[in-house]
């Protein structure tokens, strides 16, 4: 059953409940106030007929006379009025017997068996008592009860049809933004996975929609980087290899072992190891973050950590950390995620710079903005120009300014790979022979 059906369906349920105890409330008030105002009837009648036929006299003549004109005979209407015996008890002349009791205990009470209705009290006049009863039925009173109950169950069943339908409209209007969502994601397919849902409002729907590009995202990378590895990975290792298999073909000609075509086929071995790990790196950033080890890392730490690999590699490399713009809460520095991937990106961030700027300073500066961690780093090389900044991320990729240098250009893919699995990103800003600022933003764990 789909949940559209079922709300309208729970809708409906509740409504039942609400109308039912509604109807209930409205029959139950109507029913004590007939009787009520019914009872007070009869009570008036008791006080006329005790002042009429046990004190006569002028003032009991006006009340029956006020009596003749404006109180309606009510139907099988019947006064009786009965005497106490010299011991001040009365004896019941068929009265029910749970009436007559009451009234003798209380001195005033009303009843009602069947359709009949009593009313009556117990009178003194001097040392005398008297007991006045009258008594009625009350077919209008009864016909506007059984009116009231055939108006509330047609209401009902009538409030029942309006309700089914208001629920179905009320459901389909509901459910709008989920098959829009639906729709969405059923076009999104291989080929065009970097379409992306438009999350509307800050309601459970937006929450799924973002949802959904965060798979989406990862989705996207673990995609890109199948097809990168196996698009470009037989273009980086053709070169190599045919290097490799040249040389080797020249020294089995010449029947000798010529140190340099060695030299020549072992450099070109190292180069196609490199390619490889690179390539393995590459493909392996790409996995879902749940195949790694994740844990809290603090920030400073690891750039510390990172500085150090890289002055492994350039040993006269100029590096300046700037941790002046630190926050005041520690906590704001720890970040979710895998200390090696981590190290590896922030690394292969600065090794660049180094490279790229021939040993003049970087500066690596680290604050916290909008719950997120911000490292900047800035170099003073060769830049990157601003037609080809946009290809950068893109593996295998080297500007056309990088020929001097040495390099596979799967650095900065590795690095943006690893950030966008911590759920983060980066940011760049060059100009040709000016240098390079690179932002690495990565969510606070503090948050």
């Amino acid at each position: 059953m789909k949940i559209q059906t079922k709300i309208t369906l729970l809708f409906l349920a509740l409504s039942i409940a609400i109308l039912l105890l509604l109807n209930a409330f409205i029959f139950y008030f109507e029913y004590q106030f007939n009787y009520q105002d019914f009872y007070k009837r009869l009570q008036a009648r008791v006080n006329l007929a005790a002042q009429i036929r046990l004190q006569p006299g002028e003032k009991s003549d006006a009340y029956q006379e006020v009596r003749n004109k404006y109180l309606e005979k009510l139907e099988a209407e019947k006064e009786q009025i009965f005497k106490a015996d010299s011991s001040g008890k009365f004896a019941n002349h068929g009265l029910p017997i749970e009436f007559f009791n009451s009234i003798i205990a209380t001195g005033n009470d009303t009843y009602k068996q069947g359709n009949q209705f009593f009313a009556g009290k117990l009178v003194s006049i001097g040392k005398q008592k008297y007991l006045v009863i009258v008594s009625a039925s009350n077919p209008s009173g009864l016909q506007e009860i059984q009116e009231l109950k055939k108006i509330l169950v047609l209401g009902f069943f009538g409030s029942l049809i309006v309700v089914f339908f208001a629920g179905k409209l009320f459901s389909y209007y509901t459910f709008i933004p989920v098959r829009k969502l639906t729709d969405k994601v059923k076009s999104i397919t291989s080929n065009n996975l970097h379409l992306r849902l438009e999350p509307l409002g800050k309601d459970e729907i937006a929450e799924l929609s973002n949802t959904f590009n965060d798979m989406l995202n990862r989705l996207e990378t673990a995609f890109e980087t199948q097809n990168n590895f196996v698009s470009n990975a037989s273009h980086e290792l053709r070169t190599p290899l045919t290097i490799i298999n040249s040389e080797v073909e020249i020294a089995l000609k010449r029947g000798v072992a010529d140190i340099s075509l060695l030299n020549t086929i072992h450099a070109e071995s190292d180069k196609l190891t490199q390619i490889l790990n690179s390539l393995l790196l590459l493909a392996q950033s790409g996995y879902d973050g749940k195949k790694q080890s994740w844990q809290k890392i603090r920030i400073d730490e690891l750039i510390w950590t990172a500085v150090e690999s890289v002055k492994k590699i350039h040993p006269e490399s100029n590096i300046k950390v700037d941790f002046s713009a630190l926050p005041d809460n520690d906590e704001a520095l720890n970040i979710l995620g895998n200390g090696n991937l981590l190290n590896l990106a922030i690394s292969n961030i600065i090794n660049n710079s180094c490279k790229y700027s021939q040993n003049k300073l970087v500066v690596i500066k680290l604050s916290v903005q909008n719950k997120s961690v911000v490292i900047a780093i800035t170099d003073k090389g060769i830049g990157i120009p601003t037609t080809e900044l946009q290809h950068i991320f893109e593996p295998f990729f080297r500007a056309s300014n990088t020929h001097d240098y040495n390099g596979h250009g799967v650095g900065l893919p590795l690095a943006l790979n690893i950030i966008r699995l911590h759920k983060g990103s980066i940011g760049i800003r060059s100009e040709v022979n000016i240098g390079t600022e690179i932002q690495v933003f990565l969510p606070s764990a503090a948050v």
